[in-house]
């Protein structure tokens, strides 16, 4: 198979799945979250195996622990959650005001210091800063908390994710098998490499990606509550499941709460400061700690690209492409490298060798 037909054939495969997408976006939540959670735990289920479990038993003792523990966490944590979002979103505004308050009791000083006209300016930006970005972080709290209502009154949803995941899980070896059957006997192992590499970029994305916001999001969460900050559940848990949009969760995260940790705690420096700590700390553990240990470098997609392809996707497939934009990125970018080695490989690139009497020479 030629570089030219390999791309081809790749393309077209894209093409189609990114098609299915889009007609079937407004149903495809439930499988999308199963097969994504199928994933997640098909190394638990081998691992049973391998303990001389079946695999209907390890499929159903993994099943019941995961929806015990969803369930368990849903009636406990959930309400409490929806509670503190919707207590923030409507204290927002009374924040925006003290702090603009505040600003102003400082101004004297200000203007004392760097003088009254570039004072001015400054206070003027702070301001508009500060409004614009409580205001952004103000709609997001809004539409978490509508689609975790949303989520809550969809009861198709929670049944039927678990349905769609535990015959994926049961199955998931088989479906392995079948693929693999189906690959073209020539290209076999090229094909399996290339499906290694993906696999790799999914483990990275959907298992080591989602530890890393559930790791974040329980530190952030107990840390601010904790720390004593009103809303500190509600705040924290934003800001650890928005952290799989890069930068994105720890900006959210830390502009809210210090906001909110200086009008509640002025002037007391000292809690102030421990809420900026819990945030570098954070911000350590994910970058050099989390990151590295769970993702690694599987992914290997520039931040920047990333963030365009959650906000694309999130756009265009609503719920639906913000769970899939990661996963395609790194399936994609797994083919692009796969594309450049053919290509490297190539007498289109390493030039065209032609015979002259028995003798190969390169064309110049």
């Amino acid at each position: 198979m030629s570089l030219q037909n390999q791309v081809r054939a790749w393309l077209i495969i894209l093409a189609v799945t990114v098609l299915a997408l889009w007609v079937f976006r407004g149903i495809l939540l439930p499988f999308v979250v199963g097969m994504a959670l199928a994933y997640l735990l098909d190394p638990i289920a081998d691992k049973l195996e391998s303990w001389k479990f079946s695999r209907f038993w390890a499929t159903a003792v993994i099943m019941i622990l995961a929806v015990t523990l969803f369930v368990g966490a849903f009636f406990l944590v959930v309400p409490l959650l929806i509670q503190q979002l919707a207590g923030l979103a409507q204290r927002l505004p009374g924040y925006v005001s003290e702090l603009q308050d505040l600003a102003n009791q400082w101004s004297p000083a200000i203007y004392e210091f760097i003088g009254a006209e570039r004072a001015s300016q400054v206070q003027n930006a702070l301001a508009d800063m500060l409004q614009n970005g409580l205001g952004i972080a103000g709609n997001i709290i809004s539409q978490l908390m509508q689609s975790s209502l949303a989520i809550v009154n969809v009861v198709g949803l929670l049944v039927i994710t678990p349905v769609v995941a535990f015959y994926l899980l049961l199955d998931w070896d088989n479906m392995v098998a079948a693929v693999d059957r189906l690959l073209p006997r020539k290209h076999l192992d090229e094909i399996r490499d290339v499906f290694k590499e993906m696999d790799l970029a999914m483990a990275g994305v959907i298992r080591g990606q989602f530890l890393v916001v559930v790791t974040l999001a329980a530190f952030y969460g107990i840390a601010l509550t904790v720390a004593g900050l009103n809303f500190g559940l509600a705040i924290g848990l934003t800001a650890g499941f928005l952290s799989f949009i890069p930068y994105v969760g720890f900006l959210v995260g830390f502009l809210l709460s210090i906001g909110v940790a200086i009008v509640q705690f002025w002037p007391d420096w000292i809690m102030i400061a421990v809420i900026f700590a819990i945030f570098i700390i954070g911000q350590f553990l994910e970058g050099n700690v989390l990151y590295p240990k769970l993702v690694g470098s599987s992914i290997g997609v520039h931040p920047v690209w990333l963030m365009f392809a959650l906000f694309a996707f999130g756009l265009i497939f609503g719920t639906v492409g913000l769970l899939l934009a990661v996963p395609l990125v790194a399936i994609t970018n797994v083919m692009i490298r796969f594309g450049v080695r053919k290509y490297q490989e190539s007498p289109l690139y390493q030039g065209a060798e032609e015979n002259n009497g028995g003798k190969t020479k390169s064309t110049e």
